[in-house]
């Protein structure tokens, strides 16, 4: 058994849980909320730390619950992490970084047989 240390985004939580298998990036897993009901999340990064009783390396996910599994319990209404008033269009919100004139292309020379500092 793997104990793993999980942080959730969706609720701010971080507890341990034993396993058999390290989940991947992109995979899901169901959680138990703390309401009792079973949930999805993805699983958005995995990393490993020291542990700090010996030369063992500890897993550790951070998580946050699916989108249909948000839209289904009305969680993204109450989430006190995001203000929906600040929400903008993608493509307005890209402007803030393009600037008002178009992007002009750099030529790269690739040419690895190229004497450089001669």
């Amino acid at each position: 058994m793997i104990e793993i240390e999980i942080q959730n985004e969706t609720h701010q939580t971080v507890f341990r849980l034993k396993t058999v298998v390290v989940p991947r990036i992109g995979e899901g897993l169901r959680l138990q909320e703390p309401d009792g009901r079973w949930a999805s999340y993805d699983v958005l990064d995995v990393w490993y730390q020291k542990a700090e009783y010996g030369d063992v390396w500890v897993p550790y996910l951070h998580v946050r619950m699916t989108p249909e599994e948000i839209g289904a319990v009305g969680l993204d209404n109450r989430n006190p992490m995001v203000d929906r008033t600040q929400a903008v269009p993608i493509e307005d919100f890209l402007k803030k970084f393009e600037g008002a004139e178009d992007h002009r292309t750099t030529p790269l020379n690739l040419d690895l047989g190229e004497i450089v500092g001669s």
